[in-house]
């Protein structure tokens, strides 16, 4: 398999952060009760870091995962994107953000039943209006880095879990973004698929790419570069890989 490098982004973000937060916290209010999800997160990631966030169930990483990825926002705190405040960002501004600059890729592939592979990888270059010839381009593009060039016209259904996986890695590198977050990316495959996908992500890494992936599974966070370990709201342990 052939992942493409990516060149490297600029360090003009704040103190070359790629992504700062610092005193990040979330409140749910029920209105009969408030439960403190995140209690004051400090956390910096460079470009081209590969890092594992873990955490039992309960401990806050799925609502971190929530803010990084702009689909929910912090109660308090400041979370800086490339130098940019993400609380000062328009909805249209947040959507735009994560179909340009995140990919994302979840433990249930979230692929879209009624369309093919193809179509799949496709649909984040018609949102962000990529011309025909472009995305056809980089969807074949794409596909054949994963292995799938074959399987191009195979909807999920027709698609073992590993090879969903790696159309859901296809679509979140589409509109080549600064990040891509995966949470819990080898929940739902085998152990030899999931050490086929976390080969895919070591690729990714080595050819520029900034990785943070979210997991309870402490074999996954020890095939990262760093990992940050969350429990009960706070990061507890934020450590680079012997």
């Amino acid at each position: 398999m052939n992942l493409n490098p990516r060149k490297k982004i600029p360090s003009a973000e704040t103190n070359g952060h790629l992504i700062q937060m610092q005193g990040v916290r979330k409140t749910y209010d029920t209105g009969k009760v408030k439960v403190d999800a995140l209690k004051g997160i400090d956390l910096g990631i460079l470009p081209n870091e590969f890092v594992g966030i873990v955490g039992p169930s309960g401990s806050g990483k799925s609502t971190l995962m929530n803010i990084l990825g702009c689909l929910d926002t912090a109660s308090a705190g400041s979370y800086l994107l490339g130098g940019e405040e993400v609380s000062g960002f328009s909805l249209d501004r947040l959507a735009s953000v994560r179909n340009r600059r995140i990919g994302f890729i979840f433990q249930s592939f979230n692929l879209l039943p009624q369309l093919t592979a193809y179509e799949n990888v496709e649909m984040p270059l018609l949102f962000a209006g990529t011309r025909a010839r472009r995305r056809r381009e980089r969807v074949e593009e794409l596909l054949e880095q994963v292995g799938l060039a074959d399987r191009m016209t195979h909807r999920p259904t027709e698609l073992s879990g590993g090879q969903m996986q790696r159309v859901a890695i296809a679509r979140a590198l589409a509109n080549e973004p600064d990040i891509i977050l995966a949470d819990e990316p080898t929940g739902n495959l085998d152990s030899g698929s999931g050490t086929d996908i976390l080969h895919v992500f070591e690729q990714l890494w080595e050819n520029g790419h900034t990785l943070l992936v979210i997991t309870h599974d402490e074999s996954v966070a020890r095939r990262t570069r760093r990992t940050v370990q969350i429990q009960d709201g706070h990061i507890t342990e934020d450590k680079a890989a012997a």
